[in-house]
């Protein structure tokens, strides 16, 4: 199976390889599976109580990993905010632990779309899921990205052999 990596930042919390307190993840589309998926492990740097990771990081990375399943198309013009986005914890997300961050595609329009991300545990359980609402980056507030929008333009996907 072959995945292809996605861009990544400058300085975005969640994928900015320019951010030293950032997550640094990296997302890979999976073709075969229609989805895009993050496999990380997260410090106890991000923990709220002790080897449980805080629920806004765990909102950040389905924020970013749902929200990316738009550019499974590899047209990374479709970048989108979001508007609207429904966290359900449905387990503890551990630190110190291997995790896998998943997201799709529910429907998808030219400005709109509606997306899904989930966590799982290493045995496959779901810890946390959303879905969740986006919207079309305005122009104004692209034509502000200076140096981001030229890093997202010049980085082309790198296809990995993946088992």
């Amino acid at each position: 199976m072959k995945k292809v990596r996605q861009p990544t930042s400058l300085k975005c919390f969640a994928c900015g390889r320019e951010n030293p307190l950032g997550l640094q993840l990296e997302w890979f589309n999976n073709y075969d599976e229609n989805q895009v998926e993050a496999s990380f492990t997260l410090s106890d740097h991000y923990c709220s109580y002790p080897g449980v990771v805080h629920g806004g990081i765990v909102a950040t990375i389905l924020d970013e990993t749902s929200s990316r399943a738009v550019l499974l198309c590899n047209d990374f013009t479709r970048l989108m905010v979001t508007l609207k986005m429904e966290v359900v914890y449905k387990k503890i997300t551990p630190t110190q632990t291997p995790l896998k961050a998943v997201g799709r595609v529910i429907k998808n329009g030219t400005t709109r779309a509606q997306v899904e991300g989930e966590i799982r545990l290493p045995d496959g359980t779901v810890s946390a899921k959303c879905t969740a609402i986006l919207y079309k980056i305005p122009q104004d507030v692209k034509e502000k990205w200076g140096a981001e929008a030229a890093e997202w333009e010049r980085t082309t996907p790198v296809i990995n052999a993946m088992d």
